[in-house]
Formats: structure tokens, sequence, C-alpha cells
């Protein structure tokens, strides 16, 4: 009979280590922003991420009654066997893919909620599911690899965050918006993150439980006498944070996540009129988060 050690050896060379610590990748903002330079990608909003997974799978074309039709292979599902492919619905998936494109490219769609309308059994829930598992499979590869940040805090300092040592990014925010907004654009130039036509598109404030942490941060290190002046201080704060060790006191870390975060928000609804599933934009202007999935954490980790 086999021993129990024997046993617990055979399961642990069926695992992959190299991947899992690829998938469980932790480091100081530094590293994350040395990641960014070699691969500004990173960086991508959720729409472009959604939009490039999708083409990662390939294209067809062929001529339909001379139409010029595409193909999207993601939605034949070929990687499960097409467990969830989707026949004949080609001219409505290539109009919702289209709609992906003209919001990874901000034409204003982004700022808007996707509702598939079609009838009962037009396959609605079956794309939504294509798109979140999708997603997930896409986050874990190389080409789709995307990080966030946590707080590490000191023991005087624990009190931000009721006791907890680790505080992670309730919204999984992109690591670059810890750059303060009034040099942020300067800063992306500087590193050198605008190439190849790419642009990273970080914009707005961090969420309000980190940007609470920020500021008494900034408080902290301006009444320890190393910055004079708030502006000071934030530069000071956010440098401090770019040369911190993973587990350094006081600093964010990033670290790589599983899934899009603020992944593109679609809604599907029941109709009876046609047989296919029809775009409809909602007139409300929420929106999903501008920022790419699963963002930044300086631990990252990654999925």
């Amino acid at each position: 009979m086999m021993s129990s050690t024997r046993l617990v050896d055979r399961i642990a060379a069926l695992q992959d280590q190299k991947r899992y610590e690829d998938l469980h990748w932790s480091g100081s903002f530094e590293d994350y922003l040395e990641i960014a330079r070699r691969n500004p990608r990173v960086a991508r909003t959720a729409y472009e991420r959604l939009y490039d997974m999708v083409l990662s799978h390939g294209t067809e074309e062929y001529v339909d009654h001379k139409k010029k039709i595409t193909r999207y292979r993601f939605f034949q599902d070929e990687q499960h066997q097409g467990r969830d492919a989707i026949f004949g619905l080609d001219i409505p998936l290539m109009r919702f893919v289209n709609v992906l494109k003209a919001a990874a490219l901000r034409y204003g769609t982004e700022r808007r909620i996707i509702l598939l309308h079609g009838p009962v059994g037009s396959s609605k829930s079956t794309i939504a599911r294509l798109l979140k598992k999708g997603l997930e499979e896409y986050s874990r590869s190389p080409e789709g690899a995307l990080y966030t940040y946590e707080w590490v805090l000191p023991e005087h300092l624990r009190h931000l965050t009721a006791g907890q040592e680790v505080f992670v990014s309730p919204m999984n925010e992109e690591p670059l918006k810890l750059i303060p907004p009034e040099v942020r654009d300067q800063a992306i130039a500087d590193l050198g993150l605008e190439r190849d036509g790419f642009v990273p598109f970080v914009r707005g404030q961090l969420n309000p439980a980190c940007r609470f942490i920020f500021r008494e941060l900034m408080l902290h290190t301006k009444a320890t006498g190393r910055a004079s002046s708030s502006t000071s201080a934030s530069a000071a704060c956010c440098s401090a944070r770019k040369t911190a060790s993973a587990s350094a006191p006081s600093s964010p870390r990033t670290r790589r996540t599983r899934t899009a975060p603020s992944s593109p928000a679609t809604s599907t609804t029941a109709a009876s009129p046609s047989t296919a599933p029809t775009l409809t934009p909602a007139p409300s202007t929420s929106t999903a988060s501008s920022t790419s999935p699963t963002a930044a954490s300086s631990s990252s980790s990654r999925s």
C-alpha cells in the first residue's frame, strides 16, 4: 500500500509551482512600475481589456449576401468543447463587439449600461456567462494579467483600518491611481508608458477608504517633519511608496488579481419581437469603472 507521504508527494507533483507563484505575485509599488514599464498594457481600462480578450481568440471572415461578416471565435467556446457556443448570431455579435470597441476607444459607450434585448432562448445569458468566464481565464494569462494594491500599515497607524495590518483596496483599483491626479499624466509620460499608440487612461481619485488612508499618511508624514507643505507631503508619500519594500510600513503593496476589476456593466432583458438579442444603450448615466481589470495593489496578486 502506498504511504500517505508518497500520496501527498504525487499530488504536489501535479501542481505547477511556477504558475502558482506567478498568479500570486506580490511586490512593492516600485516593482509594479517596473512591470508597467515593460508592458504598459497592464494598465488597460476594463473595456480595453474586454475587447482584447475577445480578439485574442481570433476571427474569421466570410461573405453572406454580398456582406462581409466577421465571426469572433471567442463565442464558439472552443476552450470548453463548445459547451456555451453560440450559433447563427454572427451579425448581432459583430455589432456587440463593435460596441465594446467603441467603449475601448472611449467614444462615449463606456459611460452607458449595455442591455442585451431579445426573446427567451436568444443567448443573452450565455453571452454574459461567456464574458465572465472569459475574463476570469484571460486574467490568468500573461497577456491579461492585472494588478491591484493594498496598504501595509505600522502598528501605530492601524487605527485607520480598525486594527488591520493589511488593507486591500475595496475597488481593486489600478495602482497608477496612487499617483496624485495633478501629476499623473506627466508621471505616465516620464515613465515611458505611452508606447506603440497605447496611452494608459487613468482618471479620477482613489476610492473613499483609500483616499482617507492616503490623506492620513500625508498628515503623518508632514507631522514627522518629512515635508513642509501638503503638496510636498503628497510627493514624499508617493515617493516613499515607490521605494518601500513589500513589507515596509506605511506603504501600498501591489498584487495580481483574478478578474477584471470594474468590468463593464451588462444587463439582459427578455422580449418577444426578434429571435436575436439586440443592443440598447440604457438612458442611465451609470457606468462601469473605466479602470482596468483587476487593477493594482502594492502586493500584486495575479490570476
